[in-house]
């Protein structure tokens, strides 16, 4: 372990978040830069299908997306190539990569967040997620945060940071897997039971393996993650994180286009009576729909359900940009449901 009096910051040897990598191309140099460049192209691209794909700005899925990249991969994965390659002063570098982590980790727990409200009713159940993440940003974020900037002080102390900031890091990123884990695990189990109880089973089915397809993936990429960390190659982990992190904001992406075919799918076979005029603000361009799609029918299907005003007390389904048209489909969908366990119930009673 090299004391940050010798050399650690800036221009010293890499020890956990201390130090650098230098100006050497090295192997590990190289696979460093990969990450993170692949990181920064994810972001843009990202960045550009959120801005082009939706009407209105606005909803707690739209900001949580976007914040997460803008305000959380982009940061992180520049303050790391600042520190690792540059003799940027490391307070700057370890403030702009630390702020990226706050927002890039707690942001995707908000994007798995927000979709919970397509396919979760229980606001009981919501309500201690949302408890779940604070509690998770004080127990891990702030920890290593002042770890961090601990291990990056030019003084005798420095090392004992250091130490802490190794052990913590394993901590944190096994509670936040664990986190995503559960989020993903609920959605995935609320998910699975709509559909059984769904018309058209065969094509439900098609999406629900498409859907827990992307889920295990994002699953599986922490725990290379995790892989990573316990094998204490640290600077693979933590720029690989970037790409992983860039790559699952994506996936969540096409997660709730898929999940929003599936309530579309379902709309198509259910009855239902056609909006009025009160209605209508509730679906279609002006209710904040993606543009890219808000003209295809064969997307949202027709503009005919029986819709209920939201009310004021319960605005879980007011934080999402896109519901304004999916909680038609999720209505009707969920009116299907009913009438169905009712009829059910009443054959059994015959």
């Amino acid at each position: 372990m090299v004391d940050a009096d010798d050399g650690a910051g800036p221009k010293g040897p890499l020890d956990g978040i201390s130090g650098s990598l230098g100006s050497q191309y090295t192997l590990l140099s190289m696979v460093v830069i990969l990450f993170l460049s692949f990181a920064l192209y994810n972001s843009v691209e990202l960045i550009i299908m959120v801005l082009l794909s939706f009407k209105r700005f606005r909803g707690l899925y739209f900001w949580s997306l976007l914040l997460s990249v803008v305000l959380g991969v982009v940061p992180y994965s520049v303050g790391f190539l600042l520190k690792f390659f540059t003799d940027t002063n490391r307070w700057v570098s370890v403030t702009i990569l630390s702020l990226g982590w706050w927002v890039m980790v707690t942001g995707q727990a908000f994007v798995l967040y927000s979709r919970l409200h397509l396919v979760l009713r229980d606001q009981h159940r919501l309500r201690h997620v949302v408890y779940m993440i604070f509690t998770s940003v004080l127990i891990f974020h702030l920890p290593t945060t002042i770890l961090t900037y601990g291990s990056n002080i030019r003084s005798g102390t420095s090392s004992r940071f250091v130490t802490g900031y190794n052990i913590m890091e394993k901590i944190q990123l096994t509670g936040f897997s664990v986190q995503e884990a559960i989020l993903s695990g609920l959605y995935l189990y609320e998910t699975a039971r709509l559909l059984r109880l769904a018309n058209n089973p065969r094509s439900h089915r098609r999406i629900q393996y498409q859907l827990i397809g992307i889920n295990v993936l994002i699953i599986f990429m922490d725990l290379v993650l995790l892989g990573f960390e316990y094998a204490s190659e640290y600077a693979v982990q933590i720029t690989l994180k970037a790409a992983v992190y860039s790559l699952k904001l994506k996936l969540e992406f096409a997660v709730l286009g898929k999940l929003v075919d599936f309530i579309r799918t379902n709309r198509d076979h259910s009855s239902a009576m056609p909006m009025g005029s009160s209605a209508q603000r509730y679906a279609g361009q002006g209710a904040g729909l993606p543009s890219t799609r808000a003209n295809d029918r064969h997307f949202y299907g027709e503009s005919t359900a029986t819709v209920m005003r939201p009310e004021r007390t319960n605005s879980s389904q007011e934080q999402l940009n896109l519901p304004s048209g999916i909680i038609v489909a999720k209505t009707e969908f969920s009116t299907t449901i009913d009438k169905r366990e009712t009829s059910l119930r009443m054959d059994d009673s015959d």
